[in-house]
């Protein structure tokens, strides 16, 4: 089941794979039921509407894309697949008739391209080119691959880093890769992403390894079309949603205790919302797909900073919430 990506962050990152899909509910139900909300971030930048965009699937990419793709890859030895509206899959080294990790993937289901080294675990941590560097060849490969520059930001850099060492010795860990993401925007704001590396979301995303490889790259860049502009929330309608058990709390990284953290929450004597951020989604606030069809719009929402007062003690909280008034309706309707 395809799920919100929020809902499958928060479950990614705090339960483990063999874990039900928990709900909105219980990935909020404990959190914050007394005390004042107090808003101290700045709303400036916030506009009165925002627009849903609907995604024009599938995305069949052209052939002088998929070139340059695999050109940038290094697969040329691998043949050019031809535009399609078929997913494609190349596997540089048949591995069993069984499992095969397609190291370049064509998904136009979900209008992206997908690029793994062979040698991806076998890395070397010499030579890798420093943060200034990586940038530059992001924006440079991105027009490449018909991506905009104009439409997208750099949001985060990533590193890999593997256990093993080259001989199979233990090690305490070294950096084998670095890369950075570039989230797409649409109105100035920018996609959502589970991590630091732009999974599954609309942007470009690229890896470099030993003496500049290419390790990985991943993007995913659809036709957006305009659907209909909706009135932002107040922050009463958004405080009412905290109030109500409508957000969701993201989980900490490694975090080993996500209920026991709500469980905390929840005796919280004040919550004060210190920042606000837009970003963009796919599908309904909170709600999972119902089948495996790729979501047909795009959504804005909001990322909010907050800090818990315990009376003693403070705590630093993540939690996404609706920034749509009819999103916010849709919620509390659903009590």
């Amino acid at each position: 089941m395809k799920a919100f990506a929020i809902l499958v962050l928060a479950f990614e990152l705090a339960f483990s794979a063999s874990a039900a899909i928990p709900t909105l509910g219980e990935l909020s139900s404990h959190f914050f039921t007394n005390g004042p909300i107090v808003w101290q971030a700045s709303t400036n930048h916030l506009p009165k509407q925002f627009w849903i965009y609907q995604r024009q699937l599938p995305r069949v990419f052209s052939a002088n894309l998929i070139t340059n793709a695999i050109v940038l890859a290094s697969f040329q030895s691998q043949g050019f697949p031809k535009p399609s509206t078929n997913q494609t899959c190349i596997v540089a080294e048949p591995r069993s008739p069984f499992v095969n990790i397609c190291n370049f993937f064509i998904n136009p289901s979900e209008a992206s391209m997908s690029f793994e080294s062979p040698d991806y675990k076998n890395a070397s941590p010499s030579g890798i080119p420093g943060d200034q560097l990586i940038v530059s060849r992001a924006w440079g490969y991105a027009p490449q691959l018909g991506l905009d520059p104009r439409q997208m930001v750099q949001k985060s850099f990533f590193t890999h880093s593997n256990d093993v060492d080259q001989t199979g010795e233990e090690t305490k860990g070294f950096i084998c890769g670095r890369g950075v993401f570039l989230s797409r925007q649409l109105d100035g704001v920018a996609f959502f992403s589970a991590d630091d590396s732009g999974s599954d979301t609309e942007g470009f995303a690229i890896e470099f390894g030993s003496h500049g490889q290419i390790r990985s790259f991943y993007y995913r860049w659809s036709a957006l079309k305009r659907f209909e502009s909706q009135q932002t929330a107040s922050l009463q309608e958004i405080s009412r949603c905290i109030r109500t058990h409508k957000t969701i709390v993201l989980p900490n990284l490694d975090e080993t205790d996500y209920f026991g953290r709500l469980r905390t929450l929840a005796i919280a004597k004040k919550l004060t919302i210190t920042k606000i951020t837009p970003v963009y989604g796919e599908g309904m606030f909170g709600e999972p797909q119902t089948n495996s069809a790729p979501c047909k719009f795009a959504i804005p929402f909001a990322e909010l900073e907050a800090v818990a007062d315990f009376g003693t003690s403070n705590a630093t909280v993540r939690l996404v919430s609706p920034i749509l008034s009819s999103e916010v309706e849709r919620l509390l309707k659903s009590q």
